[in-house]
């Protein structure tokens, strides 16, 4: 009699596991997020319209070398990390009033991708 209990059980917790790997960001679909989101104004090596990600994770945001960051990011004291960059991501200028990046990104998976894309091509700086 316990044995239909047992795997209603195990199939809930399966269920609760799954759905939350499913919320896990995927670097690969990350990665062509980035070219088709983020390339036409950022590179992970050099900076463009907007500034380098190389070493982005524990980063102070406004500090990349050679890169004319609005003064509001200059000044925000923001360290870039996963919670900073999804706060980001979701919408710039709630983040940080005054920044100069016009984009969002506005799904939640899109934006793990994303993250988890940048923390393995771009982690931090050692």
């Amino acid at each position: 009699m316990k044995y239909p209990y047992y795997i209603a059980g195990m199939t809930g917790a399966m269920l609760i596991a799954s759905s939350g790997a499913a919320a896990a960001g995927d670097a690969i679909h990350g990665q062509a997020l980035y070219k088709t989101m983020c390339m036409a104004c950022h590179s992970i090596d050099y900076n463009g319209v907007g500034p380098a990600h190389k070493g982005v994770f524990d980063r102070k945001a406004g500090s990349v070398a050679d890169y004319s960051y609005s003064p509001a990011v200059k000044a925000s004291g923001i360290v870039w990390s996963e919670k900073m960059l999804e706060q980001w991501l979701t919408n710039p200028e709630k983040l940080i009033p005054g920044q100069k990046m016009g984009y969002m990104v506005p799904s939640a998976q899109d934006r793990a991708d994303l993250i988890a894309y940048l923390q393995q091509a771009a982690p931090a700086a050692k």
